[in-house]
């Protein structure tokens, strides 16, 4: 535990594990709408699970900030020694650095691990005047960027931050990054005939037929929620998961069985499973995903069988009526994935902020970020530009 002094009696404090802050405290700086990745249960089921540990080379080290015994706002930060389950992808600067004989990891990490969703990540009272939050947010981000002294760190990264914290702290001398995801928005759809509408004919075809086929082969998607959720349907969703990491992740698998019945104990009504079944009722594939009132987070997928147009049904199709009948605003499938376009979602920017503390590799990074975000706007555009007129990418 460590805490440093700021001007106007703010108080800095380091501790290594969500035990250390009382969960209310922590919880009242969330901004709304909430994101559930950014709450004490869930960073704190991470660490009671073992998943961010010096093993996995997630360390926490997460930032208070205090006015007396009051905490006005809060960093989830970790101590890193490799860039994996970030989903903001800077392995070829963890290579400029080698060839540029500097040193990058170990290296500072503000985020909620694992969860390519954007949200609040320095989080200061929602109470306060808007003043006071800004200059709680920038002492924790100057504490986070001391820390970056060359020896113990190398680099600071904030990750899927808004795009207000970029506005803020870009001219502060941080580097920003820009990327982007696909996220399906509901423009009012009375059901999944409604947002077939939005597609050309021969498109609307193709889906219909997508899913008429797996309905002839006996194949249903249904969902199940919170307490409905019954053990051995949590523990073949993990099957499902950890055979997807085996296969198309080179065994990167970042979650654990316990973790997914942890969670569901202690947040069951985050939780919503669909899962496809066969002819004989057997549960052949499936999703987790975590709800809120306006957004549906599509998180982790998984197969016992090679069915085509499986995928498409179980991570989009269902997860789209089923949106549509409950009036949820927004899905976020997670990260990757340019098919999503084709299926009606389109692209939104993502940010990141970075500090590097090799003079020469800042500079570096700075015009390369500079020639990236012109070309990642270029492609935002021709996307939307493209789908506001109701065109789409057909398969290659």
């Amino acid at each position: 535990m460590n805490d440093t002094r700021h001007p106007e009696t703010l108080r800095i404090e380091r501790v290594d594990a969500m035990r250390c802050v009382e969960q209310g405290a922590w919880d009242a700086l969330l901004p709304e709408p909430i994101c559930p990745f950014m709450t004490w249960t869930w960073l704190s089921t991470l660490e009671d699970a073992q998943l961010v540990t010096a093993d996995t080379g997630w360390i926490p080290m997460h930032l208070l900030a205090w006015k007396g015994d009051k905490l006005l706002g809060a960093m989830p930060m970790y101590a890193k020694s490799h860039s994996f389950g970030e989903f903001v992808y800077d392995f070829s600067w963890a290579h400029l650095a080698d060839r540029l004989s500097e040193p990058y990891y170990p290296k500072l990490v503000v985020t909620s691990p694992f969860a390519p969703v954007s949200g609040a990540r320095i989080l200061a009272s929602p109470a306060l005047p808007e003043a006071e939050r800004l200059a709680i947010q920038t002492a924790l981000v100057h504490h986070a960027i001391g820390l970056v002294d060359g020896r113990n760190f190398h680099s600071l990264h904030l990750l899927f931050v808004p795009v207000d914290d970029v506005q803020h702290l870009a001219s502060r001398g941080l580097l920003h990054r820009v990327s982007h995801q696909y996220h399906w928005h509901n423009e009012g759809y009375a059901d999944f005939e409604a947002y077939l509408q939005r597609f050309r004919s021969k498109r609307r075809k193709e889906i219909r037929r997508e899913r008429k086929q797996l309905h002839d082969q006996g194949i249903v998607v249904r969902t199940v929620a919170g307490r409905d959720i019954l053990p051995a349907e949590l523990d073949r969703m993990y099957d499902f998961y950890a055979d997807t990491c085996a296969q198309y992740m080179g065994g990167g698998q970042y979650l654990s069985r316990e973790f997914f019945h942890l969670i569901h104990s202690r947040q069951p009504g985050l939780i919503r499973l669909f899962l496809a079944h066969n002819a004989d009722g057997d549960i052949i594939a499936g999703t987790f995903n975590i709800e809120t009132p306006e957004r549906l987070y599509g998180r982790y997928w998984g197969s016992a069988v090679q069915v085509p147009f499986l995928h498409f049904e179980t991570c989009y199709y269902a997860m789209i009526e089923y949106a549509c009948q409950a009036g949820i605003q927004t899905i976020e499938p997670g990260a990757g994935g340019d098919h999503k376009y084709a299926r009606g979602f389109n692209p939104v920017e993502t940010w990141s902020l970075h500090h590097v503390f090799s003079p020469r590799m800042q500079m570096i990074l700075e015009r390369h970020l500079e020639r990236e975000r012109a070309q990642v706007e270029h492609v935002i555009d021709h996307l939307l530009e493209n789908s506001a007129l109701k065109t789409v990418i057909e398969e290659q």
